[in-house]
């Protein structure tokens, strides 16, 4: 009888330990199949930057003022931004001089991991995930601000975390309709009011429904316009005092969704909201496809917030996590070892 149950103790083992390694698989197979639309949808950016970079350190013999003035004004016309550039060509220049290196050809690497370095995000940037907070959606419309809501409580009811929607987008056409649609895809519950109603109403309503449902996340899509922002003001003003007053413990976020094909628009969009809020992260979508996918470079160091989760398509898994090792890898084409 011992040997017995040690026999179905060990299948019991083996069979953990094999749905364990299948769940890595599962994970490995997920981060390349993101890397690899993440790296295909660069292509259009990596064109338009990585090629000129690699021009200069081909073409230049001596690592001069010239050279790197060159390396600045491809990075800026990639979209890299003024800030950004003018701190990773100065880290360059340092480690260039620490290293003693004389061939631009040895620079590249330097360059990469100077970029990645920009780019790095903190592991406190995600603490939302862990505890109960309350996340505020905002940006222009058509940025894919409601879809970003959708998809960011699907990855959180993934991790077991108790979602709740708070449709605050009171303002657009089938906003409300919309969000519930995602709400049913996510498996989450959603509290909505009539269309044109005060927004600040669903907030409060929201606010309760999480308290009394013991709800982890409470997440709000927020009116996308911009054309007056004293009355965005008001508005984020006004439900932010229900949070500070009816929710105060809870931890809280502000983030941004930009459309990542309009460039420096989407720097300029990121810059008007963060006039009117305390942002605390970026989402950037449409990264697939377009040229200008060095924007998320330049948003980072330009507002000092961090890009929080890229998109790279319409389904579900294609908002993920910003990697900066991830996203310059993808950007400079370089392999991962899951790859081959």
């Amino acid at each position: 009888m011992e040997l017995y149950e040690n026999d179905n103790l060990t299948d019991d083992v083996m069979n953990d330990v094999s749905s364990n390694e299948d769940l890595a698989e599962e994970g490995k197979e997920k981060k390349v199949g993101f890397f690899g639309r993440l790296k295909a949808g660069l292509t259009k950016t990596r064109n338009n930057i990585v090629h000129g970079i690699d021009n200069v350190f081909n073409g230049f013999s001596n690592i001069d003022e010239d050279f790197y003035e060159e390396l600045e004004e491809i990075l800026i016309m990639g979209d890299i931004g003024i800030n950004a550039t003018s701190d990773i060509i100065e880290r360059l220049k340092v480690q260039v001089k620490e290293q003693h290196i004389k061939q631009p050809s040895e620079c590249k690497q330097l360059l990469i991991n100077s970029i990645k370095e920009q780019m790095r995000v903190e592991n406190t940037a995600y603490d939302f995930e862990t505890e109960q907070s309350v996340i505020f959606v905002i940006g222009v419309n058509g940025v894919g601000k409601t879809t970003s809501v959708g998809k960011l409580a699907g990855k959180l009811k993934d991790q077991n975390r108790k979602v709740l929607l708070a449709a605050a987008d009171t303002f657009r056409a089938a906003a409300i309709e919309q969000l519930e649609e995602w709400a049913h895809r996510a498996g989450v519950d959603i509290i909505s009011g009539s269309e044109g109603a005060d927004p600040s109403s669903v907030v409060f309503d929201a606010v309760h429904a999480a308290k009394a449902r013991h709800a982890d996340v409470l997440l709000c899509d927020t009116a996308g316009r911009l054309h007056n922002k004293k009355n965005l003001m008001e508005e984020l003003k006004k439900m932010n005092r229900i949070i500070d007053k009816e929710f105060p413990n809870a931890h809280r976020e502000n983030l941004i969704v930009v459309d990542g094909t309009t460039g420096q628009n989407a720097l300029n969009q990121a810059r008007e909201f963060a006039q009117v809020t305390d942002l605390t992260g970026i989402i950037i979508t449409k990264l697939d496809g377009t040229a200008k996918g060095g924007i998320a470079v330049a948003i980072q160091s330009e507002l000092n917030v961090p890009v929080k989760y890229i998109g790279v398509g319409e389904s579900i898994d294609d908002l993920q996590k910003f990697d900066a090792d991830q996203f310059v890898d993808a950007l400079f084409d370089v392999k991962l070892p899951t790859e081959d």
